[in-house]
């Protein structure tokens, strides 16, 4: 078990914004932000991404984890604050190649976990070949046919937080 902390010590202390830039460049980004305005084009929720190259050894050594991170996102982004209850994070953290999903429990309630998880298994298996950019906007895409099942768009949707994926 030690051993599994110091890898990934080594992967969070060399793993930087260098990374993310190198990994998605403004073009792959803005690749990514058009694959969310065009699911919400579908449907009345709200996607967002979050992409954190690593952690503070801080916090790795305190062995927190890729899911408790990806809540303390979710809710320092404000994405739990939708009118519907139906917005959905999708977060990376680059160094453990790890994705998340979080979903508020409008939407969560009706696609429950498995489908979350059956998304991200896809999305880490794009990124194991090293094709982030077309794991998370397929991503993406999944994430918003789920939520158009149960939230189909119509005329007066607004857009209520930002579509340009968050680096932190």
């Amino acid at each position: 078990m030690r051993e599994g902390l110091l890898s990934r010590s080594w992967r969070h202390l060399l793993t930087d914004d260098a990374d993310v830039r190198r990994t998605f460049p403004e073009a792959a980004m803005q690749r990514i932000e058009a694959a969310i305005v065009a699911g919400e084009a579908t449907h009345r929720g709200q996607v967002c991404i979050a992409i954190e190259p690593a952690l503070p050894l801080a916090r790795v050594a305190r062995r927190l984890t890729p899911r408790e991170r990806a809540l303390e996102v979710f809710a320092a982004m404000r994405v739990w604050d939708t009118e519907e209850n139906n917005g959905v994070l999708v977060y990376l953290l680059l160094a453990d190649r790890d994705v998340e999903i979080v979903a508020d429990r409008g939407i969560h309630a009706r696609v429950g976990d498995a489908a979350w998880e059956a998304v991200c298994q896809r999305m880490e298996s794009a990124f194991r070949e090293h094709r982030f950019v077309d794991g998370l906007e397929t991503g993406v895409r999944e994430v918003s046919e789920l939520i158009a099942r149960y939230f189909p768009g119509d005329a007066g949707d607004r857009d209520e937080l930002p579509n340009k994926p968050l680096l932190l």
